[in-house]
Formats: structure tokens, C-alpha cells, sequence
């Protein structure tokens, strides 16, 4: 390979890299989402306009694992009062992730 060839392919794939980051927004960490550890289901918390098939290649593509499954939910903004301010949360966009029978994600560690 030509140097300009290798230098085209190193950026492309950083590119899909950040793409990546952009979807996976953080880790959800509750109780709620420590149980479904149990059933090999990870929570994470994506962008808003992220899909299904978006979600499954960031986390494929970040953690090196097999994505069975994607199931989606939107947590609408609550309103809340704080000192006596009003205020309204953001929605929030979750993704639960259910791997493959063998693969795991410990996201307490980081990356």
C-alpha cells in the first residue's frame, strides 16, 4: 500500500471512531441496570438521533463484543422546582444492549 492509501484508510477508520463516541453518549448506572447486567444487557445512554443499527455498530465497534439485540426508549423531560425556580429536564434517549451468549461489558471500568 501507498502511503497516501494508508493515510486515507488511518483517517476513515478514526472518523467511524469519533461516529462512535458521538452514539454512545455515557453508561447508565442504576439498580435497575446493574440486574439486567445479569441477564447479559447493558443501559447506555445515546443520542437522540441515534438508531437501532447505529447503536449496534458503536458498541460492536467500541467494545469488541456481538450485539444480539437493541431495544430503545425516550424518557421524557420531567419538570421540576428547585429553590423555587422551575425547570424542565431534557429528554433522554436509553439503549438497552443485549449481547451475545460469551461476551461482556464491564462498564464500571471505562475505556
Amino acid at each position: 500500500m501507498t502511503r497516501s492509501a494508508v493515510d486515507a484508510l488511518e483517517a476513515r477508520l478514526n472518523e467511524q471512531g469519533s461516529r462512535h463516541y458521538d452514539v454512545i453518549v455515557a453508561p447508565v448506572i442504576t439498580e435497575k441496570a446493574t440486574l439486567a447486567a445479569e441477564n447479559n444487557q447493558v443501559v447506555f445512554r445515546v443520542a437522540r438521533t441515534a438508531t437501532k443499527p447505529q447503536i449496534k455498530a458503536a458498541v460492536e465497534g467500541l467494545f469488541d463484543v456481538k450485539v444480539d439485540g437493541v431495544n430503545t426508549l425516550v424518557r421524557k423531560g420531567k419538570t421540576k422546582a428547585f429553590r423555587g425556580v422551575r425547570g424542565k429536564q431534557s429528554d433522554v434517549k436509553k439503549a438497552v444492549v443485549t449481547l451475545a451468549e460469551g461476551y461482556k461489558i464491564d462498564v464500571t471500568t471505562g475505556l
